[in-house]
């Protein structure tokens, strides 16, 4: 029997910033003679996106009752928001930004053309405050600009302004760190097609104001800003602190300027992930990631096209032959039953393991279908203890969130696979339901050693991985010219163990 209570939405005290959090109702479910409560948002999401719309006008949605076992409680605040029943389309009338459309645009600009000498005034005016934005004016040709815009104007002042252009614009838009220092960075930073150079050359030209199409390159999520007023607030003989802003404002140049309306944002090293409405973090989710080494949560954005409920778990052969976990459960029947396995074995001796949905399914209860060459998704886990872990950095690579049913039906909900109640009926079940998402949600797996954490405080996280060295030596390095927009890195394919790691 499964009841749905109703949902409550609060102003995030904690931070002072005007993010929403939403307090849990939650409902029931008879799993056998258990009772299990199971905290949901999902009312509080839909009522979340419409408050941000009102500048946080609030009303009163519903009182809130007892958060569920194994989650952290929210701030108490005001109930606010629209009614629990309000329509999908009423709360979320666009889920995500339209996509950039590439057919049929005319040819890009050229990538040199005529210049004003008051456009070249413009252009030196950008490089000599570039620093501002965590670039060294020392990568642009600065003085010999001075000197040719002294001389007039002339096809050799055309070239030499042009090509600073393209490397502003580079660096400003796709990072400066070559590919070969962002270690398993994997993200396709669509930014190169959306913002072409030719184009952007040509728009500066016609407009007169370089520094104001330059600057609309810059990464409009609030860490940047807060990156950027730190670097501004640092003094210059913080050599270090510097060099470490100056990093992590560029990571936010490897990911495209629009992430989504509505998008999943994890940053590895915080161990936390945010599900964004606009530029509100609405929910937080604390993460467990995989280990150093060749388990490391490489970074990504992939897209969320399902999720599964009540997951099924197929065993890696480095398991089954591995550690002999295929003739265990043949040979021992009752064991494997109470663990919820089962194999069978072929006329060829090869074994097949398959954990059955179930409370102890070391995927937990659910899993986000996220395709990817490196099979890293995220999923619940059985062993929810690990989350009270300061150190969480213990997965063989894919993401454990907590809360993790929560999330599912939220995303089920969002992408329109399913209602509320068909969310809750699905979830409480215990059978595998796939459900297809009909708007797919983008999720981005990042890493940031520096930035805002979800109490609002600017902070440093713990380099779990040691990916900073290499971005930071490039920064001593010239630019490099030319850059590759892929990364050329070792796919390393997970072989998923997502049982118990202590």
């Amino acid at each position: 029997m499964v009841g749905l209570a109703a949902f409550a939405l609060q102003p995030d005290h904690a931070t002072g910033k005007g993010n929403m959090r939403i307090h849990l109702s939650g409902f029931a479910a008879h799993f056998g003679a258990a009772t299990l409560l199971i905290g949901t948002s999902l009312a509080g999401v839909l009522a979340a996106h419409a408050a941000s719309a009102q500048q946080d006008d609030t009303a009163s949605v519903a009182a809130p009752v007892a958060p569920p076992e194994n989650s952290v409680p929210n701030a108490d605040g005001n109930p606010t928001g629209t009614p629990a029943d309000a329509r999908f389309d009423e709360a979320f009338p666009r889920m995500i930004s339209d996509p950039v459309v590439q057919g049929d645009l005319a040819p890009p600009g050229p990538l040199i053309q005529e210049w004003s000498v008051e456009n070249v005034a413009g252009l030196i005016t950008v490089i000599e405050a570039i620093g501002e934005e965590g670039l060294d004016p020392a990568d642009y040709d600065l003085d010999a600009l001075k000197e040719m815009m002294a001389q007039g104007k002339s096809e050799a002042l055309d070239e030499i302004a042009s090509r600073n252009f393209v490397w502003l614009v580079e660096d400003l838009r796709d990072g400066r760190t070559p590919m070969s220092a962002r270690v398993q960075w994997f993200v396709i930073d669509s930014d190169r097609e959306a913002f072409r150079t030719g184009d952007l050359l040509t728009q500066a030209m016609a407009s007169g104001d370089v520094a104001a199409v330059l600057a609309d390159l810059n990464p409009t999520h609030g860490d940047y800003a807060r990156l950027r007023d730190e670097l501004a607030a640092t003094p210059l003989e913080e050599a270090e602190k510097r060099r470490l802003i100056r990093a992590n404002m560029d990571r936010w140049r490897w990911l495209p300027r629009d992430l989504g309306r509505i998008h999943l944002i994890t940053n590895v090293p915080e161990y936390q992930l945010r599900l964004t409405v606009g530029d509100r973090v609405i929910k937080s989710y604390r993460t467990i990631v995989g280990k150093p080494g060749r388990t490391a949560t490489p970074q990504l954005a992939e897209m969320v096209e399902g999720v599964v409920f009540n997951p099924t778990w197929t065993v890696p052969q480095s398991i089954v032959v591995g550690e002999g976990l295929g003739r265990r459960v043949l040979n021992n029947p009752g064991w494997a039953r109470a663990n919820g396995y089962k194999a069978s074995e072929g006329a060829n001796g090869w074994i097949t393991v398959i954990q059955q949905p179930g409370p102890g399914n070391s995927l937990g209860r659910m899993k986000l279908e996220m395709p990817n060459p490196h099979a890293i998704f995220f999923h619940d886990t059985p062993a929810r203890h690990l989350f009270a872990n300061t150190n969480r950095a213990l997965s063989h690579g894919c993401i454990r969130t907590e809360r993790a049913l929560e999330l599912a039906m939220t995303m089920a909900i969002l992408g329109k696979g399913a209602t509320r109640d068909e969310a809750v009926e699905i979830a409480t079940s215990g059978k595998y339901t796939k459900v297809p998402i009909e708007r797919k949600v983008p999720a981005y797996i990042t890493y940031f050693t520096m930035g805002v954490n979800i109490d609002g405080e600017l902070v440093t996280f713990n380099d779990i991985y040691e990916r900073d060295a290499p971005v930071l030596a490039s920064f001593d390095q010239p630019r490099v010219q030319g850059r590759s927009a892929t990364s050329d890195d070792e796919i390393i394919v997970i072989e998923n163990d997502p049982r118990d790691e202590v």
